[in-house]
């Protein structure tokens, strides 16, 4: 059963904007602290940001302060990842993940619910 659903991946090119969704059921985005991830070929899964399930809480990846923002909808059921002025080296597939904590941890393993990915692609 497929609970969480990323979407809004696509090529752009580098300086633009993407903005991801991840759609999730009720039960979840109302009780689970909710993360992006990414993994780029070769690599690990890496942290990317995190928010709490009230949303007063948020955390991000160095890399990405200043550039990428995480906010939650708990009346649509989704959470969001506006990334501005992206980067080549942003280049990933991009993971949804819930953790049944108030917050969301920048460690992977942490987390028990993961979507499919969604891929983002930023040339140069």
């Amino acid at each position: 059963q497929v609970q969480l659903v990323e979407s809004g991946g696509r090529l752009v090119q580098a300086g633009g904007s993407l903005k991801l969704s991840c759609a999730t059921s009720e039960l979840i985005l109302n009780k689970y602290g909710m993360g992006w991830f990414r993994q780029a070929p070769g690599k690990e899964r890496e942290f990317v940001a995190a928010i709490s399930r009230g949303g007063t809480w948020t955390s991000y990846h160095d890399s990405v302060k200043g550039r990428f923002t995480i906010s939650r909808d708990n009346e649509r059921n989704t959470v969001y990842l506006q990334m501005n002025s992206l980067q080549v080296q942003d280049t990933a597939i991009y993971y949804c993940a819930a953790q049944a904590s108030s917050y969301g941890s920048p460690d992977p393993t942490r987390y028990d619910k993961w979507g499919q990915g969604t891929q983002v692609t930023v040339s140069s």
